[in-house]
């Protein structure tokens, strides 16, 4: 059982940043990889940015050069910093955990940018 909180979002202006965070709890251990995945009003759920437990990092066309996923193990925390930001990345963001049987995800957090 994996557990998934997240934090960070808001309002931003266009061309601004924000970091979300997602902190893991529970059978760390099961996780192979975690990721962030965005879900716009009327859209279907997208990848954003994946990492691997070596490290390996996967980003969508959209977001590249943009946002960076990052993880503190220490903190079991998986982070994306967004730069840049457009109002087409207004979304709500779901942290995600991947283990060899399943997924689990967090609750999601809200993305606004809007001048």
């Amino acid at each position: 059982q994996v557990q998934l909180v997240e934090s960070g979002g808001g309002l931003v202006q266009p061309g601004g940043s924000l970091r979300l965070s997602c902190a893991a709890s529970g059978s760390i251990s099961s996780i192979n990889a975690m990721g962030w995945y965005r879900q716009a009003p009327g859209e279907q759920r997208e990848l954003v940015a994946t990492i691997t437990n070596g490290g390996s990092t996967n980003y969508a066309d959209s977001v590249k050069g943009r946002f960076t996923i990052s993880r503190d193990n220490a903190k079991n925390t998986v982070y994306l910093q967004m730069n840049s930001l457009k109002p087409e990345d207004t979304a709500v963001y779901y942290c995600n955990a991947k283990i060899r049987i399943g997924n689990y995800w967090g609750q999601g957090t809200q993305v606004t940018v809007s001048s």
